[in-house]
Parts: structure tokens; C-alpha cells; sequence
């Protein structure tokens, strides 16, 4: 959610600085998290909802800044009601394999958009439903097919791989980052990782469920439903029935002495382009520990103190990506890559090159334009490394570390 804004300036703010927000993150939507479990609701928000398609993860854009949504009777002959039941217990008791059920998800509230309202328990929720529907071609092809060509008769439309520009507006960047790591989770747990059985989408698209029968192999309505194999994902509660985010750290290491920062590059990277170095925290590992372990890693490099930045999502596939700024040892600065033979290269760059370079990043995922042979290459505005290093050049470790 948008943070709200005041007329005074928050405690945290006057002691830590600003909020620092990332791309992909900050969405103008309102998850309401607990009413997807209410087929009532969902039925209900279906016919005012707005719908962003995605076609192999890509999603239906109106410009290169701007996603496009259609209405649900654009879409309604492709998913009908899928909430017209009484909820998760019905959707598991009918469940039958050979039925194709396109996979859509509820994204949330968008509070500030008006035409729709449910009162509910907790009390009354408004604002334009937002939706995600996967339109790949898959069984039901036609209609797929039919909804993919509608949506782009509108000038302007196609869908596009926003990953080779990130120049969606910040909203609906945040937008497509739920959607599409939500619907690429649906796709990847088609079968339970448990015991290997077809899943079914459940909780508006965020959870999956291992059911216990199957129509498909029913030989008539009298018999008794056919039981698949026992399975310990129906028992309790387990996250393997739930989206899952990995964590990363990516952190900007400054040396002893305040006036370089450590670089690296893999071997797949465009000519010149370096960036902050990363990896996966590890179960048990705080993201301290993992910044320190994952530089000395990858560039042999050992840090001591370290402190959190900000943090972004990415949605290839589901990270959060938690940026820190670490200051490495003042006899710990050697580089040295036969550890993890992960990176081409890793240097010392001082910070005036960095600034210069980081002035001349482009929109794109190779950053600054290639100018120069020679000249240093880093991530744009839009990736949390720009603005981990962003922070670290314009004063932000003198005040924190």
C-alpha cells in the first residue's frame, strides 16, 4: 500500500530520514488480504473490476509507461464466475482434472478509484476491483486467442516485455509485480510438491490446494467420488500451498577509508557494465550475516559493520531484494575471486567515477549508454543497486554507518 501522507513530520522521519521507496514497490492497491477467502466478495467485485492480461508474463500495455486494463465482459466468456460457489471447500469437492480453469487472481482495492463497495464484517471496503488473468494460449485456445486479439485492437496496445525497458509509471509497475509473480507462481505449482498430484487455484489465485478427489475418473454421479492418494499438504497448514518470496541481499561496500565502492561483473553482462554485488540469504542467516558472507564469497572481500537501506520487490521470479551498505575491513580489502567463481571481475572504484557514471544511466537494464571505450556501465534509476550506490556517493554512509 501507499504510505499515507501527514501534515507533520513523523518520529521515524526526523531520526531516519525519508521513506526510501524502490520500483515495483509502493502499489496504489489495497490486497485485503482477508477477503479472498469470501467467494461472496469476489463475486461480487468480478463485474466492476478492471482485468490486466498477461500473455506468457508479459503484460497488456497502453504506451511503454502505461499498463492497460479491460473491463470484465471482455473477458467473461473466458472465465465466467469462477467464485460462484460457496468458496474453497466447493472448488475442492468438484475439482475434475479435465476441466481447463484459466488463472486469475484478485490484486486488491484500488481505494482512490471509485464503483464498487462491500460492507463485510470488518467494515465497509471501496474502490475498483483490480484482477490478473493469465490469456496464454493453453486448452480453451480459441477464446484465449480471441481475448488477446480484442485487447490490442485499441491503438496503441500490445503486450509488452516490460523488462527490457522499466519504464512503467511507479503504480502500475507495482501493479504488474504482484500480477505477474503471482501468476508465475500459479504456473509453476500446477503439482503438489508434497505428492506430486494436479493442484487447484484457491483464494482468488493465492493459494494452491492438493484435492482429495477427482471427477474425472468418477465412472458415474452415483458412485462415490474417486479418492486420489493420501497427501499431507490436506492436513494443517503448510507453505507449500502459499506464494513464496525469496529473500536476496545486495549490498554497496565502501572500503576502509569512505572514498571507493567494491564493483563486480558476470561474464554474461554487456561491455563495461559492473553493478553492487548479490545473492540468497540462507535459512538461519540474518541479512547482516548474509551480506558479509556473500561478499566474501563472491569477491573475497570481508565486511564489518553493516546497516539496511531500503528494499525492492522483483518479480523474476518472486524476490525481495533487500539492499544494505556494509564497510569492509581495513585489512580485509583484497580481492579475491577463486572462492566463488561467480563474478568475471570485481574492483575498487572511487566514488567521482561511480557519481559520473550513475548521471549517465539510461532507462534500461544496461544502464548508462556505452560512450567511451572504456567507460564504467552501472543499473538505472529503477534497480535498487542504482540507488544503493546512489546513496552511498551522495553522503547517505557518512550519516548512518
Amino acid at each position: 500500500m501507499t504510505p499515507p501522507t501527514t501534515t507533520t513530520t513523523p518520529l521515524l522521519t526526523q531520526k531516519f530520514g525519508p521513506e526510501i521507496t524502490n520500483y515495483f514497490s509502493t502499489s496504489p492497491l489495497n490486497r485485503v488480504s482477508f477477503l479472498r477467502s469470501s467467494n461472496a466478495f469476489l463475486s461480487s467485485a468480478l463485474s466492476h473490476g478492471k482485468f490486466l492480461l498477461l500473455r506468457d508474463l508479459e503484460p497488456l500495455a497502453g504506451s511503454e509507461s502505461a499498463l492497460a486494463f479491460v473491463g470484465y465482459d471482455s473477458v467473461r466468456e473466458l472465465i465466467g464466475n469462477p467464485f460462484a460457489g460457496d468458496g474453497e471447500e466447493e472448488v475442492v469437492k468438484g475439482y475434475d482434472s479435465r476441466v481447463f480453469v484459466p488463472t486469475l487472481v484478485f490484486l486488491g482495492l484500488h481505494e482512490e478509484e471509485g464503483g464498487f463497495e462491500w460492507v463485510g464484517e470488518g467494515g465497509k471496503y471501496s474502490g475498483r476491483p483490480y484482477f490478473a488473468l493469465d490469456v496464454t494460449v493453453k486448452e480453451k485456445g480459441e477464446v484465449c486467442k480471441k481475448v488477446q486479439e480484442e485487447a490490442v485492437k485499441v491503438e496503441g496496445r500490445e503486450f509488452r516485455n516490460v523488462r527490457l525497458d522499466l519504464n512503467l509509471v511507479p503504480g502500475d509497475a507495482a501493479i504488474f509485480a504482484q500480477a505477474r509473480s503471482l501468476l508465475d507462481w500459479n504456473n509453476r505449482n500446477q503439482f503438489c510438491s508434497a505428492c506430486g498430484a494436479r493442484t487447484v487455484s484457491a483464494n482468488a489465485g493465492t493459494k494452491r490446494v492438493c484435492p482429495p478427489t477427482d471427477k474425472a475418473f468418477q465412472k458415474s454421479l452415483e458412485d462415490e467420488p474417486f479418492q486420489r492418494p493420501p497427501c499431507i499438504s490436506r492436513t494443517g497448514v503448510h507453505n507449500i500451498a502459499f506464494p513464496r518470496t525469496d529473500p536476496t541481499v545486495i549490498m554497496a561496500i565502501i572500503n576502509s577509508t569512505g572514498d571507493k565502492l567494491l564493483l563486480g561483473r558476470q561474464r554474461r553482462w554487456p561491455k563495461n557494465f559492473y553493478s553492487t554485488l548479490a545473492g540468497f540469504c540462507e535459512p538461519a542467516e540474518s541479512i547482516e550475516d548474509a551480506v558479509r558472507r556473500e561478499t566474501w564469497e563472491e569477491s573475497g572481500v570481508r565486511v564489518g559493520r553493516v546497516v539496511i537501506h531500503s528494499t525492492q520487490p522483483w518479480p523474476y521470479p518472486a524476490n525481495l531484494m533487500m539492499g544494505a551498505i556494509g564497510e569492509a575491513l581495513p585489512d580485509g580489502e583484497e580481492i579475491v575471486l577463486k572462492h566463488d567463481p561467480e563474478l568475471e571481475d570485481a574492483r575498487w572504484v572511487g566514488f567521482a567515477e561511480v557519481k559520473s557514471a550513475l548521471e549517465g544511466c539510461t532507462g534500461t537494464p544496461d544502464g548508462g549508454k556505452v560512450g567511451e571505450e572504456g567507460q564504467l556501465r552501472l543499473p538505472p534509476s529503477t534497480a535498487i543497486a542504482h540507488q544503493l550506490l546512489l546513496a552511498v556517493v551522495t553522503g547517505f554512509h557518512l550519516a548512518k554507518l
